[in-house]
């Protein structure tokens, strides 16, 4: 399984030592996670996996899946505690702004999409991760079944990242955007350290723009990953409020 190669695969960590894993930015991580949703939507669709359930819940298990397979550990926990932080501050956006939750979206809510993400990486390893699921105020009951939640997305997407491992004859994934901000700088390196290891079983473009909105989205019509230019100031908004 693709979890054993344990390989250093962003701008992030890139020939870093392990001590400098946390020098990255709650915004960086984020860019980096969500980013990694997305491709799980593509992986979906281009490997013709089948989906039983939400598909972005599929998705959000990729990417947390992904970041415990190719990051070492401290840099991996850095990860996963942002991007469950992010979801956690998302739903204080939310309720800031009086919003309703949109029961209707296929998204989950908020703040099940930050349980579930502590509660996936913390069963690849509930020993070693102890403090993790402390530090994220992981809930006992939770946490009782976060590492059979973890061997059941090891069966379905290991197969998955084992087959996108093999790169022989695979298309690349393919960078698009202006350069000049953190979300490109990140981007663009992540697509050139990704086609060294993994692959799909079509082109992918993965294409910053301005969407006028904080999004990032995958088309399945265009083969394309979309990540909106405005999403780094809205992380950034997220990060205030975490903050206050």
């Amino acid at each position: 399984m693709l979890k054993t190669l344990r390989v250093a695969c962003s701008l992030l960590t890139l020939a870093l030592p392990a001590s400098a894993a946390e020098d990255f930015t709650f915004v960086e991580g984020n860019i980096l996670g969500i980013f990694y949703h997305e491709l799980g939507h593509a992986a979906i669709h281009t490997e013709d996996i089948p989906i039983f359930g939400q598909e972005e819940d599929a998705a959000d298990v990729f990417a947390i899946f992904l970041t415990d397979a190719l990051f070492e550990e401290e840099t991996a926990q850095s990860l996963a505690f942002d991007a469950a932080l992010g979801y956690a501050g998302e739903a204080l956006m939310r309720d800031a702004e009086s919003a309703e939750i949109a029961w209707w979206d296929t998204h989950g809510p908020d703040e099940q999409r930050s349980y579930n993400t502590a509660c996936l990486f913390y069963g690849a390893d509930p020993k070693g991760r102890a403090r993790f699921a402390e530090a994220i105020g992981l809930p006992d009951e939770r946490a009782e079944s976060c590492a059979e939640e973890y061997d059941q997305a090891a069966a379905s997407w290991g197969a998955v990242l084992d087959d996108m491992a093999d790169i022989k004859g695979r298309p690349a994934l393919t960078f698009t955007g202006a350069n000049g901000s953190l979300t490109s700088d990140i981007l663009r390196e992540e697509v050139r350290q990704l086609n060294d290891q993994l692959r799909l079983a079509a082109p992918v473009t993965v294409s910053l723009e301005s969407c006028d909105e904080a999004n990032a989205f995958y088309d399945p019509g265009a083969f394309k990953i979309i990540f909106c230019t405005e999403f780094e100031d809205h992380l950034r908004q997220v990060e205030a409020i975490l903050a206050q």
